[in-house]
């Protein structure tokens, strides 16, 4: 390898929740960094989901993120010509992110009107552990249990 491993960068807490994941989610819906847009739409999904489910939005959410962390994954592994698909577990930050980003673009697939709706209802079906981004995780949790049998070949 030549170059230095890339640093970690560590961001501010959003100011509503105080929270880092909240934070950090928000700079994964933000675009063309436009993270006051990106805010005011997180915090009035937020809304919405305390309206619908009188719990607390900051509760759902964490739930909702939890429930999308994959455990396990397959990672490509060329041994001899032929590529394998090798089970193997999922590092603490990759498995929030890989939960932030499903939670995202599963949003952005829905059929509501407004981005804001269409998170609101992705972040509550996740809680519910139903919902796009958590059968994406089970997705991957049926490949890796497909693959089992070439665990051996784990790096």
């Amino acid at each position: 390898m030549r170059k230095r491993r890339a640093e970690k960068r560590f961001i501010k807490p959003d100011p509503r929740f105080n929270d880092l994941l909240v934070a950090k989610f928000i700079n994964y819906v933000m675009l063309d960094g436009k993270r006051s847009t990106a805010r005011k739409l997180m915090y009035d999904s937020f809304d919405i989901i305390e309206k619908k489910t009188s719990k607390s939005a900051l509760e759902v959410f964490k739930k909702a993120v939890s429930n999308a962390q994959p455990l396990v994954e397959v990672r490509s592994r060329r041994v001899g010509g032929a590529t394998y698909q090798v089970p193997m577990e999922v590092r603490g930050e990759r498995r929030i992110a890989l939960a932030l980003r499903w939670l995202k673009n599963y949003a952005r697939d829905r059929k509501d009107k407004t981005m804001a709706s269409r998170l609101a209802a992705e972040l509550m079906a996740a809680a519910n552990g139903e919902g796009a981004s958590v059968k994406k995780k089970e997705d991957v949790h049926r490949m890796a249990e497909a693959n089992k049998a070439f665990a051996h070949y784990k790096w």
